[in-house]
């Protein structure tokens, strides 16, 4: 096993490689099951029974279309918060009853809730972080959103075979979301988005289900999800895992402190790593001058100091921190084009209203 994964004892060689192509290649096709099959050399049957069978063990959190949030129109934005000790209970459960917050968790920093939190087109975003400092007892709240974006992707290696410091292209980065601004979506693509977004059934034709809620062909719907995925908007269908049941229990947010004149090629470098999921440039403050924000996964927190070790003898960038996660409060796909938003600035404006 390398430093970067470790497969579950559960979990034997053929599964990991099916959990690699569930995540790195999942087929738009009407028996992606099948596809997959070929590929490894077994039946439909048996890709569905291991795929359950990996879902019962809790490694599989969901199989889905992954959008990507800016390309639909939302504003999103990574949030820290500082929350004393004695109250960080209550905020997560307050930051976590937002629909638009995905992702929640607790990291070893001052600041010690990050979480990150979208809105829909034509909301503002800016007022709904004040609010949450606000209801979440927050002693300092600072936004810190994408401001250029150089990977977006989890893919987690579960054969064990993958050096630590493999390198790739990325699979989305600012030239793919840049495309998709340039088209906007019509009706037809919102009710595609609603009935794709969430988790698929463990069938052998799974895209079915959203040809009959559409009113529509399984054909039709494949096609749909080929234009939206060449526009940029769907970044894929993927098998989500479960980081920490995965064998991945080292999530560290390596952040750096990079000359801006050495923003972009310094991003473009690390966000090569196929072991680091997320990548992006970020606002500095007088007291956080990390520019750059990359996410690596690893199983042990080790894996994850390898990695930042050698970006940093290869880059000659050395001043940086390791943030790890120790609490996972909430983590979803988020929910696109639903009502829960503006129910939740009437209601929180009702209570402002009461408290004024």
């Amino acid at each position: 096993m390398t430093a970067s994964a470790a497969r579950p004892a559960a979990i034997d060689e053929l599964t990991g490689r099916l959990l690699n192509e569930l995540q790195d290649r999942f087929p738009l096709a009407e028996r992606p099951y099948a596809v997959v099959g070929e590929r490894l050399g077994i039946a439909e049957d048996e890709v569905l029974a291991r795929l359950r069978a990996a879902r019962a063990q809790g490694v599989v959190r969901q199989i889905c279309a992954i959008y990507d949030t800016a390309a639909l129109g939302y504003t999103s934005s990574l949030v820290a918060m500082r929350v004393a000790a004695e109250g960080l209970a209550r905020a997560a459960a307050v930051v976590n009853a937002h629909p638009g917050v995905s992702h929640n968790y607790l990291r070893s920093h001052e600041f010690n809730l990050w979480f990150t939190v979208a809105m829909p087109p034509g909301h503002e975003l800016g007022p709904v972080i004040a609010r949450l400092h606000e209801l979440a007892g927050g002693e300092s709240t600072r936004a810190l959103p994408t401001l250029r974006l150089f990977k977006i992707g989890v893919t987690l290696d579960m054969t064990g075979e993958r050096p630590a410091g493999e390198r790739g292209a990325p699979e989305y980065g600012e030239e793919r979301r840049e495309l998709a601004r340039g088209h906007a979506l019509d009706a037809d693509d919102i009710a595609f988005v609603q009935a794709t977004q969430g988790d698929f059934a463990d069938v052998a034709r799974p895209f079915d289900a959203a040809a009959a809620a559409l009113g529509t062909t399984t054909a039709a719907v494949l096609a749909r999800a080929e234009r939206l995925q060449a526009r940029g908007q769907l970044r894929r269908v993927a098998a989500i895992l479960n980081h920490r049941v995965a064998g991945f229990r080292a999530n560290g947010m390596a952040v750096w402190a990079v000359p801006a004149e050495r923003t972009r090629e310094f991003g473009e470098f690390v966000a090569g790593y196929r072991n680091v999921s997320h990548c992006y440039e970020r606002p500095t403050y007088e007291d956080w001058p990390y520019r750059v924000f990359s996410m690596i996964h690893a199983s042990h927190a080790s894996g994850v100091e390898a990695v930042v070790q050698e970006i940093a003898a290869a880059s000659g960038v050395e001043e940086r921190r390791v943030l790890y996660s120790s609490t996972e409060f909430k983590k979803i796909r988020l929910p696109y084009f639903t009502p829960e938003y503006d129910e939740w600035e009437a209601r929180c404006m009702q209570a402002a209203q009461v408290h004024a």
